[in-house]
């Protein structure tokens, strides 16, 4: 079996920041790890209101590994806090701070605290793919079908 790969986490105003958790897996067989807001102070979110939350960390991923920065489903079943671009993806280039860009879509404002579990970042292999321009594509059952297509 392939090794795990390893990602780096800087801390950002380490003096500052020193009590939001940096990202973790929760339980043993976690997929993903929660992030918490490094959010100064409260900050509500209205209804259909995006707010960009700030993590206070900044990370390396290796080469050939994207992190995708998922919703809680705690938080999306019982109050419709959703991430807007989900999953959002942090590329191994990037190096700024990671922020999490959050929806309210439920029925009534929602808080975000200093430290509050805001969403969960899953680290994925990935690959860039070869293009190739062709002047026909091979026929399949589906073909072009489209939504619905199968009638259900």
């Amino acid at each position: 079996m392939n090794q795990p790969p390893t990602i780096k986490f800087l801390r950002l105003k380490p003096e500052e920041n020193m009590d939001i958790p940096l990202p973790e897996y929760m339980t043993t067989h976690a997929a993903g790890m929660d992030i918490s807001a490094a959010v100064e102070n409260e900050t509500v979110l209205g209804l259909k209101e995006i707010a960009l939350i700030p993590t206070g960390f900044a990370m390396e991923l290796p080469e050939g590994f994207e992190a995708q920065v998922r919703p809680r489903s705690g938080l999306a079943v019982k109050h419709g806090i959703g991430i807007i671009n989900s999953p959002g993806t942090i590329d191994s280039d990037y190096r700024g701070e990671v922020k999490i860009a959050i929806i309210n879509l439920g029925n009534k404002p929602y808080s975000i605290h200093r430290g509050d579990r805001v969403a969960q970042m899953v680290i994925k292999k990935v690959y860039q793919a070869r293009l190739q321009v062709v002047e026909k594509l091979d026929e399949t059952d589906r073909s072009s079908g489209g939504f619905g297509h199968t009638g259900q």
